[in-house]
């Protein structure tokens, strides 16, 4: 509808200027039409007018007056008038609404979304943890919001590639692979002290428990051989970040690279092995994850380094080849080869940036965590660098989440091994509910996860009401079949204008919002957007359920209402599926 009427004004614009009313030469400013805050004022309201005014020389209810007076007539539009300054209010035709009903049992799970394709195709990372231990609840957040942007998208005709950085050529991962080398030492009978910077959650002794298992004592070395001469830990008095740095040498050093490589991808492969579950149960799903040891393999960082050669964007100093990001927004100029010819990690994001356009992507989106603010003028200068379109590369940042249980905090540390994992918060409150409420507040915005909020099962959960809502639908047709009624579709169509109480048409009007509510939460990346109309759409459908009986003798009046009640079944699971949250049959 808001299509529509954007057409009629344009078209009444058009009019105008044909008969000399608005000079050929006044641009069309960017007007809105949006939802009436009343329905007093209609249902649709524009600000064309108040726009377009001061360029056309008149005021703004002068100029509101021409266009409605030139409006091309509509069935769909009822009414057109005047409010305030200038606004131009738009009421729908009751034929209009009621055809909700139609299109919704046409389009069935397409109702509310764009023909696939028709928009540019985007690539959307999130995630991307390092592969160095189990998901945790802070993860979980950045899961279920990338997952929900990506969804959405897709409903809105993108074309949409989900993609898992793995960054598995790290220091991150060589301090696992130490870690795991050690307690493998450990489950062999060798004990040597543990790195204060090592990983010590469980799961880094099951990963050795697999290695021992696999290469028995061939990866054994003495604990002389292994600690012999290393800088002093933190707990000695020294410098942990030292002394892990050594203890990473000196593993490769008595391994060799084949050896060390098995120790590390022991480590690589166990992590990304239980990630890939962990989201796989949590309805998390990545088209593609995308290797960072392949940025070198592929030539990604060579070609993107050559590319701002080429442009006169590097420049030598002290033997390191440095990118003048500062002439294009940065702080600070990056290093992208050290003097010791090394690529840095910043070269590795200027090739990963330069392979989502050479795989073919139109946009680059990037989701990280609140903590990687600085990356957003750092990729816009890498972009502008390699002659890219920086508008074409969004980076949204996922505030972090913090859960509390029985109204106090719980406290994480992910190094230290006491983190509560993303699948032991879904095992205490379920897919659902940890899916809807990562997502019930902007992703810019700090979250309180309220895990006993979540398990609850009452109205005040936010998702038990919704799903609540479509399990009543479908004990509305058991309790039909029960009383050995009968629901005709097409008589259900037929009644339509049967529906004609205030909680009728609130519902009607709310199921007719949803496609504008899914270009909205797309648009803007804003799943939170849908999950609110997910609310409103199931206080509309409770409060038609309890206002008046729907199972009536009346035969007519009874299929116009379980059409109704059929058509918003078929919206909340719609919206539901776009967040990964299921709509059962039963509570």
């Amino acid at each position: 509808m808001k299509d529509h009427i954007r057409e009629l004004v344009a078209q009444s614009l058009l009019d105008l200027r044909r008969h000399g009313r608005l000079g050929q030469e006044l641009a069309t400013p960017d007007f809105v039409i949006e939802r009436t805050k009343s329905r007093e004022h209609g249902d649709y309201a524009s600000n064309i007018a108040l726009l377009l005014a001061k360029p056309a020389g008149m005021k703004p209810r002068e100029l509101a007056d021409l266009l409605v007076a030139t409006l091309p007539s509509s069935q769909h539009v009822e009414k057109v008038s005047i409010a305030g300054p200038g606004f131009i209010n738009f009421t729908l035709a009751r034929g209009c609404r009621l055809g909700t009903v139609r299109r919704v049992f046409e389009l069935g799970k397409d109702y509310g979304r764009q023909p696939a394709g028709s928009r540019e195709s985007v690539t959307v990372e999130f995630v991307s943890a390092n592969p160095n231990g189990p998901l945790h609840v802070g993860h979980g957040r950045g899961a279920a919001y990338g997952a929900s942007v990506a969804s959405l998208l897709d409903a809105a005709g993108h074309k949409v590639q989900r993609e898992y950085y793995v960054n598995d050529a790290g220091r991150q991962m060589d301090i696992l692979a130490v870690s795991v080398w050690l307690r493998y030492h450990e489950l062999g009978g060798v004990n040597v002290r543990f790195p204060d910077n090592g990983y010590k959650g469980d799961y880094v002794v099951d990963i050795a428990r697999a290695l021992r298992a696999k290469a028995g004592d061939s990866l054994r070395r003495s604990a002389i051989e292994i600690t012999d001469g290393l800088p002093a830990d933190e707990g000695q008095g020294g410098d942990k970040e030292a002394h892990v740095d050594a203890l990473i040498a000196r593993a490769k050093q008595l391994l060799g690279e084949p050896g060390y490589r098995g120790v590390f991808d022991a480590g690589l492969n166990w992590c990304l092995a239980d990630i890939r579950d962990d989201l796989a149960g949590f309805g998390v799903h990545h088209d593609n994850f995308f290797s960072e040891r392949s940025l070198m393999t592929d030539g990604y960082v060579d070609r993107a380094i050559a590319t701002l050669q080429a442009n006169g964007h590097l420049y030598e100093q002290e033997g390191a080849l440095w990118f003048r990001a500062t002439d294009f927004g940065d702080d600070k100029d990056r290093v992208v080869r050290r003097e010791n010819g090394v690529t840095t990690y910043f070269a590795s994001d200027l090739g990963y940036l330069l392979s989502k356009f050479e795989r073919g992507h139109e946009r680059a989106i990037y989701i990280f965590g609140a903590d990687h603010h600085g990356y957003i003028a750092r990729l816009k200068a890498a972009a502008k660098g390699l002659g890219l379109d920086p508008s074409k590369i969004d980076v949204d940042l996922v505030q972090f989440a913090i859960l509390f249980r029985g109204g106090e905090r719980v406290q994480m540390s992910t190094r230290a091994g006491s983190f509560v994992t993303l699948r032991e918060l879904r095992e205490e409150v379920g897919t659902d509910a940890a899916r809807f409420f990562y997502i019930m507040r902007g992703n810019d915005q700090h979250l309180d996860f309220d895990l006993d909020l979540a398990k609850s099962r009452s109205n005040e959960n936010p998702v038990y009401y919704i799903q609540y809502a479509h399990a009543r639908v479908c004990s509305l047709f058991r309790q039909l079949a029960e009383k050995q009624m009968s629901y005709h579709r097409s008589a259900a169509e037929a009644a339509r204008h049967r529906l004609a109480q205030p909680q009728e048409e609130e519902l009607l009007d709310e199921l007719m919002r949803y496609p504008e509510v899914i270009e909205a939460a797309a648009e803007n990346r804003a799943p939170q957007v849908l999950a609110n109309y997910l609310r409103e759409l199931a206080a509309a459908f409770h409060g038609f359920y309890n206002a008046q009986p729907i199972l009536v003798p009346d035969e007519e009046l009874r299929n116009a209402r379980l059409g109704l009640s059929k058509a918003t079944q078929q919206v909340l699971a719609n919206g539901l599926a776009l967040l990964g949250v299921s709509a059962p049959e039963t509570m």
